[in-house]
């Protein structure tokens, strides 16, 4: 039976990760890590990137809708209280996509990544000051940039050539803080302790409408050509990411630390190199086996037992 605090007012959480909830969130970064190679294939195709994500959250929003209405005629669809933190946590995961595609366009691929992974340790900061629960310790600091040392090392070569810019890496950055500040939003408010399926909801509902409002204002082409490679790209982004891998994640930062599972996020973009590598043809580095280790040894740091 699970422990509960002083107070009974709900159970304590675990201070890291069960086996079964690490499992899960490899699973999920895989899953996180092929939808860039889905991205790129549709992108291939004629689908621009904020079209694909605007889609994205709209399929994914008619699908979660359903079944939220399906259960709400029993428990209540939308529970009071979690209005404006589930706006909140809408606009800042659109924000985020919308500073990621501007800065993308202006910076390269492997800056961008290793700007866009400073978000962990925007969660990991946040938590540490605001989170009751939250706060790391030395070997957490360690590992977290150990990982990211690993991602360092396998974007290393792309950190070196040209093509980048300042204004690119900085909105790279604000990227990040945006990912950060939806976790911390989500774990910091009421949000966490109300079905994830309606916390889902609202990330998606909100982010759908203010991505395509974003799209027009930047001029964003929004047409998706309906090519085989595009139509099974964005099934795999709508149901496979946007509605299973989401959910995943937020039962997860229900009753995880968000730093610990943030962790995790490292290896993602492995996960997408990996894949591009299978799926893409794209080259295997040796970089590529010593960013693997490190991001495994610092994941293991930040979880380790006290």
């Amino acid at each position: 039976m699970a422990s509960v605090s002083e107070a009974g007012c709900r159970p304590v959480q675990p201070n890291r990760l069960d086996a079964g909830a690490a499992l899960m969130m490899v699973v999920l970064c895989a899953c996180w890590g092929l939808q860039q190679v889905a991205v790129k294939m549709a992108v291939a195709d004629g689908a621009a990137p904020m079209a694909q994500a605007a889609l994205r959250s709209i399929g994914a929003t008619a699908i979660v809708g359903v079944v939220v209405l399906a259960l709400g005629r029993r428990r209540g669809v939308i529970p009071a209280g979690t209005l404006w933190p589930g706006i909140g946590a809408g606009l800042l995961f659109a924000l985020e996509f919308a500073l990621l595609y501007t800065g993308l366009s202006l910076t390269t691929a492997s800056r961008a990544v290793v700007f866009l992974y400073t978000a962990p340790f925007v969660v990991a900061i946040g938590g540490h000051l605001l989170i009751p629960g939250e706060r790391l310790g030395r070997w957490q600091v360690m590992g977290l940039l150990a990982a990211f040392g690993g991602i360092v090392a396998a974007f290393a070569d792309g950190l070196v050539e040209g093509g980048g810019s300042i204004a690119g890496d900085l909105l790279m950055v604000a990227a990040a803080i945006a990912w950060g500040l939806t976790t911390l939003l989500i774990k910091g408010s009421v949000l966490s302790r109300t079905a994830p399926l309606v916390t889902l909801l609202y990330q998606l509902g909100v982010s759908a409408v203010a991505l395509v409002v974003l799209a027009l204002v930047m001029g964003a082409d929004l047409a998706i050509p309906l090519t085989d490679t595009v139509i099974g790209a964005m099934a795999f982004q709508i149901v496979g990411v946007a509605s299973l891998s989401y959910l995943g994640w937020f039962v997860l930062i229900s009753r995880y630390p968000a730093s610990r599972l943030s962790a995790f996020s490292f290896l993602t973009p492995l996960f997408g190199v990996g894949a591009a590598a299978a799926v893409l043809g794209d080259a295997l580095t040796p970089a590529f086996a010593i960013a693997l280790v490190l991001v495994a040894g610092g994941i293991w740091m930040v979880n380790r037992p006290s």
